[in-house]
Formats: structure tokens, sequence, C-alpha cells
């Protein structure tokens, strides 16, 4: 099991949380102390008053929560977010209202999941030529529909 230390930032910081026995993420929740009205179209960036310490070869991806994309138009404007190893700052969560309709986030609200993933150290080498493929250049939609 990897251990992964963090720190609250605040008084009123929530520890991350594993919602089932069997989730991949941990839940983050907003901390704030005044509610943050979302209107149509906009964005906010939403502290959770906790920071992490990640080993060298980790990332954390900070990705939405299904039930506020689905019920509410609720996403991450970056999703995934990355944390990165050596980031010892405060994980906050760009978010971004695609819904119809303002969208009101409340202290201790959960806003988005963490997913702790291992990364590969590695390394760019600049050549003349690469590998051929039968695919070589083809993308955004070069299968057809």
């Amino acid at each position: 099991m990897l251990t992964i230390r963090f720190k609250k930032l605040s008084a009123t910081a929530q520890t991350p949380q594993l919602m089932t026995s069997h989730s991949a993420g941990y839940d983050l929740a907003a901390d704030i102390n005044e509610d943050i009205i979302i209107p149509p179209l906009g964005r906010y960036s939403v502290p959770t008053g906790i920071a992490i310490a990640l080993p060298i070869g980790y990332e954390a991806q900070v990705r939405p929560r299904s039930g506020l994309a689905v019920k509410h138009g609720i996403g991450i404007l970056n999703s995934p977010g990355t944390v990165d190893a050596d980031y010892r700052g405060e994980i906050k969560v760009i978010l971004f209202n695609a819904g119809n309709e303002s969208f009101t986030i409340s202290k201790g609200m959960r806003i988005a999941q963490m997913i702790i993933s291992e990364v590969p150290v590695t390394e760019l080498l600049e050549v003349e030529t690469l590998d051929e493929t039968g695919r070589e250049a083809g993308g955004f939609g070069h299968t057809g529909y």
C-alpha cells in the first residue's frame, strides 16, 4: 500500500475521503468561508484547504464528480488537473458551470475526486526519424464516425 502524506491548511479543511471500500478516487471538499455562486458558463478556482506530498514517480489527478456533472453541468476546466510530485501548495479545483442555471458551492461540499497514479520516469530523445506505423499522422477523426 502506498501512503500519501497530506496537510490541512486550515482548521475547516476536510480530510479527503474514499466514499466506498473500492473507490478509486478521494473526494475533495470545498474549504470556503461563504458560498460561491458560479453562473452559467462561469468558472471559479475553489480551495480545498489540503496540500499533499507525493513520492517521486506519482501524480494526483483531480477529476470531476460524475453526479455534479450529470445533474448540474459542473465540471473541471483543466480536467484532469495534475498535482506534480514536487508541488506542496494548496490543491484548488477550477470548476466551471456548463449548465443553464447558476450553481452554488457551499462549505464542505464534495467538488472533485483525486486519483493517485504512478507516472514512469522518462526522458525525451530527439531523433531525425520516427518508426513508421499504419496510422502515421492520422488523427482527429481519421477513422471515421
